[in-house]
């Protein structure tokens, strides 16, 4: 299995950033997941959020898209640059 791409985290709340190679270029996936304990050890993940975790959750949306965003362009000027040095 590949490994992300980028990890955003605040407190429990993550957000995993996947890519993924395609013909016309790199898109991306994001998963988001909530960390808890389980016993007194183990630690576990969710999709499952609560009403608190809903506002944390966005932001951590909103700075996945703006990495994917600078990522995007980052894999179009690459990819310009590759067409141009194989013409």
């Amino acid at each position: 299995m590949s490994n992300p791409a980028h990890k955003i985290r605040i407190g429990v709340l993550q957000v995993t950033i996947w890519r993924n190679p395609g013909t016309k270029g790199n898109w991306y996936s994001v998963v988001p997941t909530r960390g808890y304990k389980q016993g007194d050890e183990t630690w576990k993940e969710t999709d499952s959020m609560g009403f608190d975790d809903l506002l944390t959750m966005a932001k951590l949306f909103d700075l996945a898209h703006t990495w994917i965003m600078h990522q995007q362009h980052a894999d179009a000027k690459g990819r310009k640059e590759s067409e141009q040095a194989a013409a």
